[in-house]
């Protein structure tokens, strides 16, 4: 049961605020963005692989930060389209700064909330999702702003492909047991953790964030978890 309803497409599940952008990265967003991104006021796709050219599969990073992750994988995997989304105005421009610096081909972006994505994409279209450190609202009576809600769950399931995986990482012990207990009651998803070094490490290839980097240093320890759809 879906015990937390998202009351409308597009609530806002994050923070936007930032600092003034710099005269590069103010240049990038009236030059580059519009060519990267995505129109979420037309269908997609059937065929996802068509924004890009000659890939693979595509997958998804929601609230991608500073970028750190993203530009790694979609560096390390050029047959693999990836889709980034972040609302927050600076990590989109130092996104699109380091795009242009690495010349990468491989990324689309959309600059907004990512329940308006989920409800864009294709059914099966996605061979992974990734969600590494969101917002964890770390007040109880704001937890219904949490990203990762049974209504969410539902949505990644419908997007990614059977086989396909939901990666989230996590520094708040709260927030590992709500994603943890949310999707182990879907019918949609499998943990795959064997041992409890499958949590407690990162998996192979794995970008350290700043924001990572940030919460070892002060003593907190992540979590990453990988769940499997049927």
């Amino acid at each position: 049961m879906n015990d937390e309803p998202r009351k409308q497409t597009g609530a806002f599940f994050g923070r936007r605020k930032g600092h003034a952008l710099k005269p590069r990265q103010a240049t990038l967003f009236e030059t580059l963005y519009p060519k990267l991104a995505l129109d979420l006021t037309k269908p997609a796709p059937t065929d996802l692989r068509t924004l890009f050219d000659g890939v693979e599969s595509v997958r998804v990073e929601s609230g991608f930060g500073g970028g750190e992750h993203l530009m790694a994988e979609a560096a390390a995997h050029p047959d693999t389209g990836f889709i980034g989304i972040e609302p927050f105005l600076n990590g989109m421009a130092k996104a699109l700064v380091a795009i242009d610096e690495r010349k990468l081909s491989n990324i689309r972006l959309y600059h907004g909330d990512a329940t308006d994505m989920l409800a864009w994409l294709p059914k099966a279209s996605v061979a992974r999702f990734d969600l590494l450190y969101p917002d964890p609202w770390h007040k109880k009576r704001h937890w219904k702003r949490r990203f990762v809600q049974d209504k969410s769950v539902a949505e990644i399931a419908n997007a990614l492909r059977p086989g396909g995986e939901f990666r989230f990482a996590s520094d708040i012990p709260s927030y590992i047991e709500w994603t943890l207990m949310r999707l182990m009651r879907s019918p949609d998803f499998e943990w795959t953790a064997e041992r409890a070094d499958d949590w407690r490490k990162p998996w192979p290839d794995f970008t350290r964030t700043r924001y990572e980097a940030k919460a070892v240093r002060e003593g907190r320890t992540p979590c990453y978890l990988i769940f499997r759809r049927k």
